[in-house]
């Protein structure tokens, strides 16, 4: 794995690489990889959790394991930062959210309830300008972990071959991780190492989200809410969020003709369209503790490194 101090040289290249140049318009990785996945699912799919559990394990072992193999290689920095870049989906985020916005902003209901449609699984046709909003921001505040905060910890965790195993499980989740008839048991491995690698980094955004706002009231909301939600990972993520922002997000929201009765989450007034920008900023503050906080561990680690082979030498030298 590339060393600490050069992981962490890599993690602001590959979000300001984000920053300038988005997603790929075209071949993105992950489209390619959620294709292959659909293709096996034709062939595996059953009743039957050894089914998803070959299938999760055929479509990311390999790619795991190549990344791994080129590890070391002079040029495996490089690979690094192609590979944290095309994981991480800050630009996207923003870009899906704002377009959201800019329609609640200037009255198009319909224009906003299409472009949320893009980034929630709910069903959006009836809901008014609040709850398109507290939809956006519910989105913004859980896919800040998911396609940002997550990739970034396993990248200093693990390297490239942490990066890839975390997003295309985190794929796969979003493509089989469904409680219905069809996923039950073929989705269970998916979404279940999907919990498993996000425990970690779900409170660490959650953390950094309340040391972006409200400290006191994330954590009390984190506290309070976040074990009440159907998702381990997730709840933690929203409640902090939400309190951080002081918002209410939560309550009932209708999924494929169903109303699900769900936890509040946050405290204070309703989601309004201005906290679509609030939310966002809210994820760029938390980067910049993540970036700062990870430079300053490297450093401090590198030194420590130094100081103690000085001391060796010093010893075998006298």
């Amino acid at each position: 794995m590339t060393d600490f101090l050069t992981a962490a040289l890599i993690l602001p290249l590959a979000l300001a690489l984000d920053a300038w140049l988005g997603e790929p318009r075209r071949f993105h990785p992950l489209v390619g990889f959620g294709g292959l996945a659909q293709a096996l699912e034709e062939r595996l799919h059953g009743d039957a959790r050894w089914r998803g559990a070959l299938a999760l394990a055929l479509l990311v072992l390999p790619p795991v394991l190549v990344t791994a193999l080129c590890d070391g290689q002079p040029w495996s920095p490089l690979l690094d930062l192609l590979v944290l870049y095309l994981a991480i989906g800050w630009r996207s985020l923003g870009e899906h959210a704002n377009r959201v916005g800019t329609a609640l902003n200037t009255g198009d209901l319909t224009g906003a309830r299409q472009a949320v449609a893009y980034i929630v699984s709910r069903d959006t046709r009836d809901l008014d300008s609040e709850g398109i909003a507290k939809a956006t921001v519910e989105s913004v505040l859980e896919n800040g972990n998911d396609a940002i905060f997550g990739a970034l910890f396993w990248y200093l965790v693990a390297g490239a071959p942490g990066v890839i195993l975390y997003r295309l499980t985190n794929t796969l989740d979003a493509m089989w991780g469904y409680r219905n008839d069809r996923y039950r048991r073929y989705g269970w491995a998916a979404a279940r190492l999907d919990d498993l690698l996000n425990w970690v980094p779900a409170r660490l955004t959650a953390l950094s989200y309340a040391l972006a706002g409200r400290f006191g009231t994330a954590l009390a909301c984190w506290r309070a809410q976040g074990p009440a939600w159907k998702s381990p990972n997730a709840g933690p993520v929203m409640a902090a969020g939400a309190g951080s922002l002081g918002i209410l997000l939560g309550g009932p929201a209708v999924y494929h003709g169903t109303t699900q009765i769900r936890p509040s989450l946050g405290a204070g007034r309703p989601a309004r369209a201005e906290d679509i920008g609030r939310a966002l900023r809210l994820i760029r503050t938390a980067l910049v503790f993540w970036v700062v906080g990870a430079l300053a561990l490297a450093i401090i680690a590198n030194s420590t490194s130094v100081a103690t082979i000085t001391s060796i030498m010093h010893i075998q030298y006298v």
